[in-house]
């Protein structure tokens, strides 16, 4: 997904921010998709000449923990070295 989000600089100059996030859901008898979810969105943060970005991770297996222990914020990296937020829920 890419957030685009207009604005106005101090100095009144228009701007635009661009924000791009991936969504990947943990499931019943597969892996963690964070390997996965860090590659994908380092393509696309190269195609959109980001230099971060924002992995989140639903975790709906039925042994997952409570939200209150599962509900996190973590830094990764992509496999081309980006910095991205994970957020895990």
């Amino acid at each position: 997904m890419l957030i685009r989000w207009p604005h106005t600089s101090p100095d009144g100059e228009r701007l635009l921010q661009r924000e791009a996030m991936e969504l990947k859901v943990w499931r019943t008898g597969k892996d963690d998709p964070l390997p996965d979810g860090l590659t994908q969105l380092d393509g696309y943060l190269d195609r959109l000449t980001l230099t971060t970005g924002v992995l989140v991770i639903f975790d709906r297996r039925p042994e997952a923990p409570p939200w209150k222990e599962r509900g996190t914020f973590e830094q990764a990296t992509t496999p081309s070295g980006r910095q991205v937020t994970v957020l895990r829920g």
